[in-house]
C-alpha cells in the first residue's frame, strides 16, 4: 500500500504516478519558476522520499519552504518601504519646524519628494544622510523609527515565518518517524 515506489527515477523527481498530488506552484509576481523547481530539486534531494506519504510530506516541506522565502523577502521589503517613512518624518521634523501654516502642504509635499530622492537617487541619499546626520538622525535612529512604525506588520510577518518553519520542522520529524517506523 504505502511501500516504496519502484522507478527508475532519482529520488529528486516526483514519480509520474504522484504527480497529480503536487499542483503547480502559485508564484507571485516577480517570483521566478525555476528558482521554485531549484529549491524544490534540493530539499527532495535531501528528504529522498520513499513512499507516497513521504513524497506528500517531501511536497509540503518545498511549499513550506517556499513561504518561508516569500515572507523574508516581503518582510525586507516592508523595511525598506518604513525606512523611507523613517527617513521622511525625520526630514519633517527637521524642514517643517517654523513653517507657516499656509505652507505646510507645500512643504509637506517637498519632505515627501526628498524622501522618495533618497531611495531612489545614491546622490540625493548621500546629501539627505549627512544632512540628517548633522541634526542626530544615525542609522541606528532611523533604523529604531522603522521597527517602531513597522512592528505591527512585522510581528505579523515574524509569526508567519515561525509558524511555516514550526510545520516545516514537524513534517521533516514525521519522515523520519515514518523511516523509523518502517
Amino acid at each position: 500500500m504505502n511501500g516504496p515506489f519502484q522507478t527508475e527515477l532519482t529520488a529528486t523527481t516526483l514519480p509520474v504516478e504522484l504527480e497529480a498530488l503536487a499542483p503547480p506552484p502559485l508564484l507571485l509576481p516577480g517570483e521566478r519558476l525555476d528558482h521554485y523547481h531549484a529549491l524544490r530539486q534540493a530539499i527532495f534531494a535531501d528528504l529522498a522520499p520513499r513512499s507516497a506519504i513521504e513524497w506528500l510530506v517531501a511536497i509540503d516541506v518545498v511549499e513550506l519552504s517556499w513561504e518561508i522565502q516569500r515572507y523574508r523577502l516581503l518582510r525586507h521589503r516592508l523595511l525598506v518601504t518604513y525606512r523611507q517613512k523613517a527617513v521622511e518624518a525625520a526630514l519633517r521634523s527637521i524642514d517643517m519646524v517654523g513653517i507657516a501654516p499656509e505652507f505646510e502642504d507645500e512643504a509637506d509635499y517637498y519632505v515627501r519628494q526628498n524622501a522618495l530622492s533618497w531611495r531612489l537617487d545614491p546622490v540625493a541619499t548621500n546629501e539627505i544622510e549627512t544632512r540628517l546626520a548633522s541634526y542626530g538622525f544615525d542609522h541606528h535612529s532611523i533604523n529604531t523609527d522603522v521597527y517602531i512604525q513597522a512592528r505591527e506588520v512585522f510581528a505579523l510577518f515574524e509569526d508567519l515565518l515561525n509558524a511555516a518553519q514550526a510545520r516545516r520542522l514537524l513534517l521533516v520529524r514525521e519522515i523520519k518517524k515514518h523511516r523509523f517506523l518502517a
